[in-house]
């Protein structure tokens, strides 16, 4: 889903680009939804990064606490994390369904711009669930969730050969 929003978005950006240069004509709405999609692209990714343990963070002061004061600090850090977003979800969800007014339309495709905002209650939703799921899954199933880059760091180091003296 999240390949298919940003090929949709690439390829809205490119049609503009290509009628633009070669029909001196400007797809309208091509700008606006190209935007709205990358807004719901990057707010997906972020959902994917906390499902990966990916997320920008800072936790690097943990890895010189003893294993179990670096699980209760991790775990306390995420429980903060959880707390912001359920309440950013709250303020979010009555905002798009309390507070937003009906009458509020995209400019050029006249889509309501409820469903625009709707991605923040969705995406922080996620998030929240996915910090719980990966929490459940390190302190009673024993699974870590390694950041893809931190993986690929330790293989890399594995793969190093020692230098001998000459």
């Amino acid at each position: 889903m999240l390949f298919a929003s940003g090929g949709i978005r690439n390829a809205a950006v490119f049609a503009n680009s290509i009628t633009s240069v070669f029909f001196q004509y400007s797809i309208p709405w091509g700008d606006e939804v190209a935007t709205y999609m990358f807004v719901w692209f990057a707010y997906l990714g972020a959902v994917v990064a906390a499902k990966m343990s990916a997320h920008n963070r800072v936790s690097f002061h943990f890895r010189f606490f003893p294993p179990i004061v670096r699980k209760i600090s991790e775990t306390i850090a995420d429980m903060i994390w959880v707390a912001f977003n359920l309440y950013f979800v709250y303020l979010s969800y009555d905002f798009v369904f309390n507070k937003m007014n009906l009458f509020w339309k995209s400019q050029t495709t006249g889509i309501p711009m409820k469903y625009f905002y709707l991605i923040l209650p969705i995406a922080f939703s996620l998030m929240t669930i996915r910090i719980l799921w990966n929490n459940y899954e390190r302190l009673f199933k024993g699974v870590e969730a390694v950041d893809p880059e931190t993986e690929e760091l330790s293989k890399m180091k594995k793969l190093q050969v020692p230098k001998t003296a000459v």
